[in-house]
């Protein structure tokens, strides 16, 4: 009797077990599975911190030494120079970097010294910025923000032109060392209010609006 308990508490086991293995490989298999054109086009931008380029311009604020807080442009060099701090390398850095780096040049002159680094005003780096071209009412280069949509960026490009053809624009963009080119339909968003073709847009996006052909 023993015996036949132990058989029919395997063979109610085995299909239990194949059944959890055949789940676990289904999420598995959906966890991995990769993002079509469509999806890509709407996934949030991954932001990292910002890094000063040439031509950006910079507070110096060093706390209780004004004689020593200047206003700097980044120069071609990737350098910049303050009061009692000369050819600090700059470019690469965080503002939060760079800063670090000014207090620790400044210790030779200043007890303690408290730096903080703002960048007032940004290079036209193409890797920081979204293109607009073609039938918008003003195209034009702006810079990247984070969290920036496809309508922050037809906001401040003015909409679309008397003659554009919005629902055929594309955005264009590197993925992984090529580029794509993804529709977007921007009559829906700008004319009809259609919140569901709004997206995220990325640093370096190139957003082409073409005229309408009648």
């Amino acid at each position: 009797m023993k015996d036949k308990r132990n058989l029919f508490s395997c063979r109610w086991k085995a299909p239990l077990v194949l059944g959890l293995v055949i789940v676990a490989a289904l999420c598995s298999g959906c966890m991995q599975r990769p993002l079509a054109e469509e999806e890509f086009v709407s996934q949030p931008a991954a932001v990292e911190d910002y890094r000063i380029q040439p031509g950006d311009l910079i507070d110096v604020f060093v706390w209780r030494n004004p004689d020593v807080s200047v206003t700097v442009s980044v120069r071609p060099d990737g350098k910049v120079s303050t009061p009692l701090v000369e050819d600090m390398p700059a470019t690469g850095k965080t503002p939060t970097e760079l800063a670090r780096d000014i207090e620790q040049a400044l210790k030779k002159f200043i007890r303690d010294p408290m730096v903080t680094v703002i960048v007032k005003g940004f290079s036209q780096d193409v890797g920081q910025t979204i293109r607009v071209i073609g039938a918008a009412a003003h195209p034009q280069v702006l810079q990247y923000r984070k969290d920036m949509s496809l309508l922050d960026v037809m906001i401040a490009v003015g909409g679309l032109s008397d003659y554009a053809a919005g629902n055929r624009a594309n955005i264009v963009r590197r993925v992984k060392g090529k580029q794509h080119e993804f529709p977007v339909r921007l009559e829906d968003l700008m004319v009809d209010g259609d919140i569901t073709a709004n997206v995220s847009v990325q640093p370096g996006d190139i957003l082409i609006i073409p005229e309408s052909v009648f």
